[in-house]
């Protein structure tokens, strides 16, 4: 197979990720949003991410969420006291509806339309706490230089969140024949390439521009953040899923795969 360069597969992801977004504002969910987002007390974390934020601690502080789709994680800082919301994302057409609901939440958020390997001067040294969740990681086809940006938008002692979904799920197809042989190594080298659209329930039949999904293993990961001067304080695996419905299947069974973990990271 051949493997595009880094900024390729970058400005590729984007475009499937503005195509992509039309589908998502054509479900139930989208709807529902748009009203629940007006409540002072609106949340969508789940009571993992919201009990690591609370250990943390955001009240009162600045807090950065990089990779923020349409908002709504966002959004939902508010309702833990944080002072100050910035959302970053390289999808215009998701910053569409992130602005969206912003201007119906009696909260105000900042959306920034920017690569993450390009994030603006003025992000730099400058939030208390930097959000990563489900489904940012694997997008990110150098997971050090990924973490180094990262690392430039926290504040001496400022501390990273990550809650995302487990290296290990990389390694079944929860849609082949027999979606608990292993399908795929551990140590996969080269992406996962879609070229339909990006939809977390079933599948959309067109022709979209190829997204590229890079497996890091936890090593990766780890080594990444402590090369960009992160401390890594915290890390928990779960069996529970934060993924697409179709990973449920995972759940609940006697020989039980880790499914999605949380890290924290103080910057040195």
């Amino acid at each position: 197979m051949e493997v595009p360069n880094n900024k390729t597969a970058i400005e590729s992801n984007r475009q499937a990720w503005n195509d992509s977004a039309r589908h998502h504002q054509d479900s139930p969910d989208w709807q529902s949003l748009l009203s629940e987002v007006a409540q002072a007390d609106f949340s969508c974390l789940d009571d993992t991410l919201r009990g690591v934020l609370e250990q943390v601690g955001v009240d009162g502080r600045e807090v950065i969420q990089l990779g923020c789709n349409n908002g709504r994680e966002s959004l939902s800082l508010f309702a833990l006291g944080a002072r100050q919301v910035v959302g970053i994302d390289q999808s215009s057409a998701f910053l569409e509806q992130a602005r969206e609901l912003n201007s119906r939440s009696p909260h105000s958020a900042e959306f920034i339309e920017s690569d993450i390997h390009h994030l603006p001067a003025t992000l730099h040294n400058r939030f208390d706490v930097a959000l990563i969740t489900i489904g940012v990681l694997n997008w990110m086809p150098d997971i050090g230089e990924f973490f180094r940006h990262v690392a430039q938008v926290l504040k001496p002692g400022g501390q990273l969140v990550i809650y995302e979904t487990h290296p290990f799920l990389e390694m079944v197809d929860p849609d082949g024949e027999d979606p608990y042989r292993l399908a795929s190594s551990y140590f996969r080298a080269e992406p996962f390439v879609q070229e339909e659209p990006i939809v977390y329930v079933g599948k959309v039949e067109q022709q979209a521009a190829k997204s590229y999904w890079f497996v890091h293993t936890l090593g990766a990961i780890f080594s990444g953040a402590i090369g960009a001067g992160l401390n890594i304080v915290h890390f928990k695996e779960y069996a529970h899923s934060n993924r697409e419905e179709v990973y449920d299947q995972y759940l609940n069974q006697e020989a039980q795969l880790p499914m999605c973990f949380t890290l924290i990271a103080i910057k040195n």
